[in-house]
């Protein structure tokens, strides 16, 4: 790639950040059953300020900000208003779908864990059989939320 085709001020990701139905609850799965660590939680009224940075007119909020094994950081958003919230639950296919991929050991077990908290399998666990990726297991879940997640575990995973 040209040196010149790049944008030279972006330096990495920071965090990503999930809209959820009730933050503690949301908590509960990524901190008690995929053990992420829980930074802070703060609490933002409508004003002028937030409208802009959102894009949404009289928006109130409640975030915390959450680390997974790993390093990487998602926001929880908890909005309380505008009353007009809509929930929203695209399939894999949909444009606009996302996902958050994690690499794990025990798949099995973890997929176990998610799906007694509500969470739900949107397919059947698969192993990749052939060339780069063989013995690849993989599978997608729907979280309490609606959040697509993809596990991940590599024959070779390590232990820690």
């Amino acid at each position: 790639m040209n040196d010149t085709n790049h944008f030279p001020n972006l330096i990495c990701a920071n965090h990503t950040g999930f809209t959820v139905h009730s933050l503690e609850a949301s908590l509960n799965f990524w901190v008690n059953v995929l053990g992420f660590k829980h930074l802070y939680t703060n609490t933002y009224e409508a004003g002028v300020f937030l409208d802009n940075v959102v894009g949404v007119e009289g928006a109130s909020l409640t975030l915390a900000m959450i680390e997974a094994p790993g390093g990487h950081m998602i926001e929880l958003l908890e909005y309380h208003s505008p009353d007009d919230i809509q929930v929203f639950k695209p399939r894999s296919c949909d444009v606009g779908a996302a996902h958050l991929a994690f690499t794990v050991k025990n798949i099995d077990g973890l997929l176990a864990k998610i799906e007694s908290v509500g969470g739900q399998r949107l397919g059947e666990l698969q192993t990749v059989e052939d060339g780069e990726r063989k013995g690849l297991r993989l599978g997608y879940v729907r979280a309490p939320d609606g959040l697509t997640l993809e596990f991940l575990e590599w024959p070779d995973a390590p232990s820690a």
